[in-house]
């Protein structure tokens, strides 16, 4: 079994694009592949007995846990990942298995309604920076009451794919958009991951809106945790999360927010600008 979590220690600053990763299954270098369904997620499939739930896998890899699926009776299975080489080898492995749907493409273009979306090692192999963009597209491709559900590195890395977080991290990303069923050290990693991984059960919030917005014009944390507290005071946001690049702001509210009410928000200062992303 391998777990080598260190995916690729020389080619880490290019860019983690279609390229990169299908060089890493060429190469076969994606070091935290283990070869099997992880035990945590296998316990989970166990127990769902809705067997035509519709699944989506993104970022799916050797796509294990589709194959696991398949074999406990699931009907309705999509999974997607971004490099050709690996997704003509699955395509030619499950080529007459009608119940598995796999594609080609970038999961954050991908539409649908999905009742399970399952995460492991996806979110950890994009760049911190996509975080808020990942909540967004969860929490739009999720059907009501869906549910996201898997694993998330609890430590942090020298250097990345995989990027680590930490618990406190994470429930302030998802806040308001899910509602927490779970958010633990898992009980049963392999022991290379012993204590490292923590499972989320997370249900999608239907009674909120969230939205992705551009931003222009941050330029320190100070700024960014100021804009975030005064959007913040504004009724019915839940939730203001600038990505760490301070050009990305996912707002979580119980009602439609007007663009124009977010611009006035930080109009103290002419270089914030604020676009909603389509």
């Amino acid at each position: 079994m391998k777990d080598e979590l260190q995916c690729c220690v020389s080619a880490c600053e290019r860019p983690l694009d279609k390229s990169y990763w299908d060089h890493q299954y060429i190469t076969n270098t994606v070091g935290w592949d283990l070869g099997e369904v992880s035990p945590p997620i296998k316990t989970y499939f166990d127990a769902i007995s809705f067997k035509d739930a519709k699944i989506l896998i993104p970022g799916c890899g050797n796509t294990y846990e589709a194959e696991y699926l398949l074999e406990l009776g699931f009907t309705d299975i999509t999974v997607i990942d971004i490099a050709p080489t690996l997704v003509q080898k699955l395509q030619e492995k499950f080529e007459h298995i009608p119940n598995l749907k796999i594609v080609l493409g970038d999961f954050f273009e991908h539409q649908g309604s999905y009742d399970y979306i399952i995460e492991q090692t996806f979110f950890c192999a994009l760049p911190p920076t996509m975080r808020q963009q990942y909540v967004h597209k969860m929490h739009q491709l999720l059907s009501d009451n869906g549910m996201l559900i898997g694993l998330l590195f609890n430590r942090t890395f020298d250097q990345g794919p995989p990027f680590g977080g930490s618990k406190s991290a994470y429930a302030s990303l998802f806040k308001g958009a899910f509602h927490f069923l779970q958010i633990d050290t898992a009980t049963n990693s392999i022991a290379e991951r012993a204590n490292s991984e923590l499972f989320i059960e997370f249900k999608k919030n239907n009674d909120v809106v969230v939205k992705l917005y551009r931003f222009e014009g941050i330029t320190c944390s100070g700024c960014m945790d100021t804009i975030a507290s005064n959007y913040l005071t504004i009724p019915f946001v839940k939730n203001a999360s600038f990505n760490t690049a301070f050009n990305e702001l996912l707002l979580v509210s119980s009602q439609e927010i007007p663009v124009e009410l977010l611009q006035q928000a930080i109009a103290y200062d002419a270089k914030y600008k604020i676009v909603e992303v389509a």
